[in-house]
């Protein structure tokens, strides 16, 4: 069992992820936006987190993993730089702006990435991949 976060905007894939989620007896929490996110970590303290990019802006992902691996030491959010990444984003098919996580691995620091939409059993195997589950 994992304690997961989700920051999504949707609520009706939040809601889908966590009866996924529940029904494989992860603990779930979620939050609608980055600023929550970024709050809900510090209480809730994931043992991963699953992010969409496109939220606030179409970006806001992306700003809400580069301050969760922040390196400096007095990063209100070094606490937590390691706990693992799985971004889900629908970002290049909305955009059409080309986005690899394998090769972008520098741009973006996450630990997996799956494209919306999801499917519930690649996303269990996703999870489990980053939890050691």
């Amino acid at each position: 069992m994992a304690k997961i976060l989700i920051i999504d905007d949707d609520i009706d894939i939040v809601e889908s992820m966590r009866l996924i989620l529940e029904a494989n007896s992860h603990e779930v929490e979620s939050a609608q936006n980055g600023e929550e996110g970024l709050q809900r970590v510090k209480g809730f303290e994931p043992d991963l987190i699953i992010l969409d990019v496109m939220m606030e802006t179409t970006t806001s992902g992306f700003h809400v993993a580069y301050q969760l691996r922040n390196t400096d030491p007095s990063s209100e959010y070094a606490n937590y730089s390691k706990v693992p990444i799985l971004m889900i984003t629908a970002v290049s098919k909305k955009t059409r702006m080309p986005f690899d996580p394998e090769t972008d691995k520098e741009f973006l620091p996450v630990d997996g990435y799956i494209a919306k939409p999801i499917l519930p059993k690649d996303l269990i195997a996703k999870i489990d991949e980053l939890t050691g589950g």
